[in-house]
């Protein structure tokens, strides 16, 4: 390695070193031969190599997956719980280590990994108690002589793909339920923050975590895919991304009949009704829209504004919208990080232009900022036009465009005007109406009254394209069990 990408590497500050890792696990063992670069998106240096493994690689973790499944799933569930909460306590052991990692390679505010750690690892103590209360039930059968039993069991060997906005909570969301249950995991993380997710097998290792329960494979998505969506010792298939490579991948699944779990795309709308808090739903915006630069999939990302209250609540958004501090999250304190790459920024620019094109103004931001690469200065447009391109589709970046609304039907029917149906969110105080809008929306999460929607013990997923199936809470763990029915003659 370089120089300068030792250099990159030196500006993380790792107190534990052995939890940077270049190679794939497999069973066990550390694979693979580091050839391709993973770069720091607020510096472009590289970090790192990771080894792209491909169809054999992959088929291999597989094999080793299905290989460890039958002792794994007859061990105790508390016995996995154990291995969990331990792992869970690895993780915020060594909290700041995996949170500049995860700031180096995915490039959020530090102060934002550190949270995505805990909360991350929250899903491991969750699961691990959930495990303890995967409950059968036995049903009254139609004779005297007969009885019947419903039991939960395991799927079997689950293939899973993540992605990098949330690079560690959305594996731990996945693996946590699915090892809990009983069943084996091959995990391909995302090519941009793979180091995040090998970490988390260090520490799953140090946890006790048996061989062949937990593979992580890194390269070429569309051979890897193929194994994880096609090969028919895998029962489960679980993805999180964008809506039309979740539709290629369930497609793919079909040939096998496998379970499939998808989070898929947003477009999240935020009402602001004339009876809200506008101070309470303004910081509301700032969670839910700028929260990792805009790169979530629950990010507001069409703010609706009654009539009465756009003006004052415009202004306001701007206000704090411009205060939020852009930069490298290694080098100073930031609520602001980079997009992840310059395709990102493209996206994120052509929505600008295209409002700004069709009669919206610029607030505050609507530029790229001085620290240069893939940095956007946080965005607010007022006046944008009800059908802009970034009320189409999800913008994945720090931009708000307010639209105009005149009253709780024209709210519902902008707000549902989509194919998306993950998250929303409206701001009022009329405790009828925020029954009426919760109820209204159609979408799979709503925040009332607050911008953060996201916590373990809450189910996580969304409606039409946005996906099937939830993750977390005690719904989260039913999605890697499978149903028997048992019938007994006496």
């Amino acid at each position: 390695m370089a120089d300068g990408e030792t250099g990159e590497l030196g500006r993380i500050g790792l107190q534990r070193a052995d939890l940077f890792r270049q190679q794939c696990y497999i069973n066990g063992k550390w694979v693979g031969e580091p050839t391709v670069d993973v770069r720091n998106p607020a510096t472009r240096g590289v970090i790192g190599r990771i080894p792209d493994l491909g169809k054999s690689e992959t088929e291999a973790a597989v094999a080793a997956a299905a290989a460890a499944l039958p002792k794994w799933k007859a061990e105790p569930a508390a016995a996995r719980a154990k291995i969990l909460r331990k792992w869970n306590e690895l993780m915020l052991k060594h909290q700041e280590d995996l949170a500049r990692l995860m700031t180096a390679e995915q490039g959020k505010p530090l102060a934002e990994a550190r949270g995505e750690i805990a909360y991350a690892g929250a899903f491991f103590e969750w699961f691990g108690e959930e495990a303890k209360r995967v409950y059968g039930d036995t049903i009254p059968a139609p004779a005297s002589d007969r009885r019947i039993m419903v039991l939960k069991q395991p799927v079997g060997v689950v293939g899973a793909i993540t992605p990098w906005n949330f690079p560690t909570a959305m594996i731990t969301r996945k693996v946590g339920p699915g090892i809990a249950a009983g069943c084996t995991v091959v995990l391909k993380p995302s090519e941009l923050t793979p180091y995040s997710a090998l970490a988390l097998a260090v520490l799953a290792e140090e946890a006790g975590l048996p061989p062949g329960v937990l593979n992580i494979i890194t390269g070429d998505a569309e051979p890897i895919g193929r194994v994880l969506t096609e090969d028919p010792r895998i029962a489960k298939f679980t993805f999180t991304g964008s809506t039309p490579v979740g539709k290629k991948l369930a497609a793919q699944c079909m040939g096998t009949v496998k379970r499939v779990s998808l989070e898929l795309g947003g477009n999240a709308p935020f009402l602001v009704f004339d009876d809200a808090d506008l101070e309470a739903a303004a910081a509301g915006a700032i969670i839910s829209k700028f929260r990792n630069t805009g790169q979530t999939c629950v990010c507001a990302n069409r703010i609706y504004v009654q009539d009465g209250v756009y003006d004052a609540f415009a202004k306001l958004l701007a206000e704090k919208a411009s205060n939020l501090v852009v930069g490298d999250g290694l080098a100073g304190v930031t609520t602001q990080g980079p997009l992840i790459n310059a395709k990102a920024l493209e996206k994120v620019e052509a929505h600008v232009a295209d409002a700004l094109g069709h009669g919206a103004k610029a607030l505050t931001g609507a530029a790229r900022d001085s620290h240069g690469g893939t940095f956007y200065q946080p965005t607010v447009l007022r006046d944008v036009a009800p059908d802009a391109l970034l009320t189409r589709e999800e913008t994945f970046g720090p931009v708000a465009g307010l639209v105009r609304f005149k009253d709780e039907t024209q709210a519902l029917q902008f707000a549902n005007n989509s194919r998306a149906g993950l998250a929303a969110y409206a701001f009022t105080q009329s405790l009828a109406r925020s029954w009426r809008v919760s109820e209204g929306l159609e979408y799979g999460m709503v925040g009332m009254n607050t911008g953060l929607i996201s916590t373990e013990v809450s189910p996580f997923g969304g409606v039409k394209e946005s996906g099937v199936g939830r993750e977390g809470s005690k719904y989260g763990i039913d999605e890697y069990l499978d149903l028997k029915a048992v019938f007994v003659q006496l």
